[in-house]
């Protein structure tokens, strides 16, 4: 009998463990200004901002271009796009820290891709995955508008 009650406590006791992992994060919880993975600082996940300006793709940086902006790390492929982020980082980082344009615009976050990108006057966004690309697409104009009044308010 007491080894019963102890499987059903521990039992118990790890599916509470799984919920309180998989949970949300609490509503008041507050976001970093950039999105980084879990367990990185890397902003971009670890791609050169500057290149989808200047390459119009996605380029890895590397360890060796760094600099420290806004609470994250930002990786460039050469000290040329290291060098011009530091001079305008505003005018390379993605908007709304990189995380999902149209979960901004829809007033929550989730993770930015750096594969699901668009510059967009003179501005790079980047989305969940393709799929919501698309959707974020079908009216750019809009999404952006609604990203804009909920940024940054949607970190809190």
């Amino acid at each position: 009998m007491a080894s019963t009650l102890l499987l059903r406590t521990a039992a118990t006791l790890s599916l509470a463990l799984v919920l309180a992992l998989s949970a949300p994060p609490a509503a008041n919880a507050s976001e970093d200004p950039v999105y980084t993975s879990f367990l990185s600082d890397l902003a971009v996940d670890g791609y050169d901002p500057v290149a989808y300006f200047t390459e119009g793709r996605p380029v890895e940086g590397s360890a060796e271009y760094e600099v420290e902006y806004n609470g994250a790390t930002w990786r460039f492929a050469s000290a040329q796009n290291r060098d011009a982020f530091a001079a305008n980082p505003a005018g390379y980082a993605p908007q709304y820290g990189g995380y999902c344009a149209w979960a901004v615009a829809q007033g929550y976050t989730a993770s930015g891709d750096p594969y699901a990108w668009r510059v967009i006057d003179g501005k790079l966004y980047l989305n969940y995955n393709a799929s919501v690309q698309q959707r974020w697409e079908r009216d750019i104009p809009a999404n952006i508008e609604a990203g804009d009044a909920n940024w940054p308010k949607v970190l809190e």
